[in-house]
């Protein structure tokens, strides 16, 4: 993709077997840097995906200068210790990605009494404690996920020929990187082609539950105001002129959050019950995507005034103004 000699991106394209269809990165070539853009799943299909795209184009491991990071989730910076142990470069993410990927033991416990506190709210009895459960036996789990090396926040609105815009909501630490001149946007999960990215319920560094879905749906609509030529998305095909794609995500957002607006208005007032009520069998096989995204569109309910709320015997119901 060869469409600027100052600034080359080169794609690599890893296939997975999951609903993501691909686990997308790049490398970037401006000026005297490569840089490494997302880092994949930890597994030799990404690592061989990432050895043939260098190979390919000339390049080695020890040629890459750093590594930025669009967001903290495991599919996109799998391979950040794999790389750093043979070749130590400077990797650059957003401050909220910090104890997310060093894992900080404080951050992980606030994170499982947020959602123990969130299911109890939203009257999930079994399955949430179960899910609580499985939280609290990741920490030692997944430790071994935790990066090992020095992670440098970023802070500058440029980032050599990029600008480096905040698209929260998929996760609170997304970051997109757009080469401004030819209107390319490396955006990691802010639109797939093929899926919705989901804006997952997370809380805040306080503990306080964020606004994921609010934040995704201005997310979108700021990206739709940029005018994108192309978005390379962490996974699935490479986008060309995103705008139709993005609002049909917009109003598939507006479409689900009145089918919820209208289950509350016949009667089913818990997030529970609406999750059980709208999801049926994926509420028991996706139990805390299923929540999250229920969650955020209540959240997006009450942020729009068009339904209230009160707390019975600890559980939250909801109800139309």
């Amino acid at each position: 993709m060869k469409t600027n000699t100052l600034l080359e991106i080169y794609p690599i394209i890893a296939p997975s077997a999951l609903s993501l269809k691909s686990i997308n990165f790049y490398l970037v070539k401006q000026d005297e840097s490569l840089t490494l853009l997302d880092a994949g799943m930890n597994d030799d299909v990404c690592w061989n995906a990432l050895q043939n795209t260098l190979k390919e184009n000339g390049f080695t491991i020890k040629d890459i200068t750093e590594i930025l990071l669009t967001h903290h989730h495991g599919d996109h910076v799998g391979l950040v210790n794999r790389i750093t142990a043979l070749h130590p470069i400077p990797v650059y993410a957003h401050s909220k990605s910090v104890p997310r990927l060093k894992r900080d033991p404080d951050f992980l416990s606030m994170r499982i009494e947020f959602y123990k506190q969130l299911y109890l709210q939203m009257g999930c009895g079994e399955l949430g404690d179960k899910q609580v459960a499985y939280l609290f036996n990741a920490v030692d789990n997944n430790k071994d996920q935790r990066l090992n090396c020095d992670i440098i926040e970023i802070t500058e609105k440029k980032w050599l020929n990029f600008e480096v815009i905040e698209f929260p909501g998929h996760a609170p630490d997304q970051i997109a990187f757009l080469d401004q001149k030819e209107k390319r946007l490396l955006a990691g999960d802010l639109l797939i082609e093929h899926i919705s990215s989901n804006a997952l319920v997370e809380p805040d560094e306080n503990g306080n539950r964020m606004l994921t879905l609010v934040d995704h749906i201005d997310s979108l609509k700021r990206c739709l105001s940029l005018q994108i030529n192309l978005i390379l998305p962490g996974h699935g095909n490479i986008i060309e002129h995103p705008g139709s794609l993005i609002e049909k995500r917009l109003n598939s957002i507006e479409s689900k959050s009145q089918k919820i607006l209208a289950l509350i208005e016949s009667g089913i007032s818990t997030g529970n019950e609406l999750a059980k009520t709208f999801y049926k069998e994926k509420y028991v096989k996706e139990f805390p995507l299923v929540m999250s995204e229920i969650i955020g569109h209540l959240d997006y309910l009450e942020y729009q005034e068009k339904i209230n709320k009160e707390i019975i015997k600890n559980v939250v119901h909801y109800y139309v103004k």
